[in-house]
């Protein structure tokens, strides 16, 4: 006999930080911004199979051989890669490989694909067929600090950073004729605002989240109006404190 399980349902969740590991406990997220950070490896967004755009403008991705982690994420169609190590000098060799590798792209950094353009990657393209080295990954990280630091010194607070990958995700969006993010539902699991108070909330958080599919619709029900109750008391306490 088989066993047979139930589909577990899409979690629309949008992530923000450098804590890209998060991306394995999230196999069902749909949109991830993870731009002006320190990240250099791709693999644990491999799990994300629902994801459908990408984020990583200005982190530390120094090789074209992390799409390799990508290559299997047949939904993804906006990946914004640019000012990356990996973008190299050449622009078009850059664009040709990204191309060839995920051809099912409809925007690469804020620019529509074109059909003629995916028959010229197949040509001019490189095909990526394994992963780097994690001993290079490794090196590569050592090397870059100076450049991480100077990325990082850039954002002044973690609300700007928020905001900042909040608008670029959101022009995109608006750009397809999709609907933009709203701001309660953009959430940053950046180490920079991670205070105590701040870890015990993205740790419930991140709990909830996992929790969620394993549900039905009456305990769906019940965790949304348990949730709309919370959220009256405190915008009723927030207009009391504000008078």
């Amino acid at each position: 006999m088989r066993a047979t399980m139930d589909p577990q349902p899409l979690l629309p969740v949008l992530v923000s930080g450098t804590q890209i590991s998060i991306c394995r406990e999230l196999p069902n997220a749909e949109v991830i911004t993870f731009s002006v950070n320190n990240i250099s490896d791709l693999e644990p967004m491999s799990q994300c199979q629902n994801l459908t755009e990408l984020y990583l403008r200005r982190n530390n991705i120094t090789s074209l051989h992390e799409l390799f982690h990508l290559k299997k994420l047949s939904r993804l169609r906006i990946l914004w890669l640019s000012e990356n190590p990996c973008c190299g000098s050449d622009p078009h060799r850059y664009r040709m490989t990204v191309l060839r590798n995920l051809p099912n792209l409809q925007k690469l950094d804020n620019q529509m694909v074109t059909e003629e353009e995916l028959s010229h990657a197949l040509l001019e393209g490189e095909e990526i067929t394994a992963a780097p080295a994690k001993l290079d990954l490794k090196n590569c990280c050592q090397n870059s600090t100076t450049e991480s630091s100077v990325i990082e010194s850039t954002v002044e607070n973690e609300n700007e950073l928020i905001n900042f990958s909040l608008e670029e995700t959101n022009k995109i969006r608006e750009q397809l004729g999709m609907k933009p993010v709203p701001r309660d539902k953009f959430s940053s699991f950046s180490p920079r605002e991670m205070d105590g108070n701040r870890k015990k909330r993205n740790n419930i958080l991140n709990a909830i989240l996992l929790l969620l599919k394993e549900l039905d619709s009456e305990g769906l029900e019940i965790v949304h109006q348990t949730a709309g109750n919370k959220l009256q008391a405190l915008q009723k306490k927030q207009l009391h404190e504000d008078r």
